[in-house]
């Protein structure tokens, strides 16, 4: 890993990000994760528990992410046909110690979700590992922890946070 990853270069990479699940282009979003990465969105009542022993908002290895991407943008996925407009703030970028050929990246992000003429706020932090190839900085864990209490009544995640 080059250790010469600067705060400039992740806040790039997480603006990308970003951009391209506002718009919709779930398949450029996927290649930036690397195959065995994983997505994880841990429940409002126990945001640091072990997914392996609690339920989990979302908890997918790269083939359940690459399906996941897949029904979204099929007719099947009912609850975000047509799809949810979004838009998405991230700041307050800090990038942790390199080690292992990745790097922690932390960022506190806002998301509007605007449909069926309601809009939700999703406010959290993100806890990423990022690893660095010869394509540039990837996913190698990508996690969406949110600080609300509770999702509002009849509020869904059935986008991608």
């Amino acid at each position: 890993m080059n250790a010469a990853i600067t705060r400039q270069e992740v806040e790039d990479f997480l603006y990308r990000d970003s951009a391209l699940l506002d718009e919709w282009r779930l398949d450029e979003w996927l290649e930036t994760f690397e195959v065995g990465a994983t997505c994880e969105v841990p429940t409002t009542e126990r945001p640091n528990a072990d997914p392996h022993s609690s339920q989990y908002y979302v908890w997918d290895d790269y083939e359940l992410l690459s399906a996941r991407v897949k029904r979204l943008k099929s007719k099947h996925a009912h609850a975000e046909n047509p799809h949810s407009r979004t838009r998405r703030l991230v700041t307050n970028v800090r990038v942790g110690k390199p080690g292992d050929g990745t790097v922690p990246v932390y960022a506190a992000f806002l998301i509007y979700k605007i449909r069926d003429g309601n809009v939700d706020q999703f406010v959290g932090r993100y806890e990423h590992i990022l690893a660095a190839s010869g394509e540039g900085l990837k996913f190698r864990k990508r996690r969406a922890v949110l600080e609300l209490e509770v999702l509002r009544p009849g509020g869904r995640l059935s986008f991608i946070l």
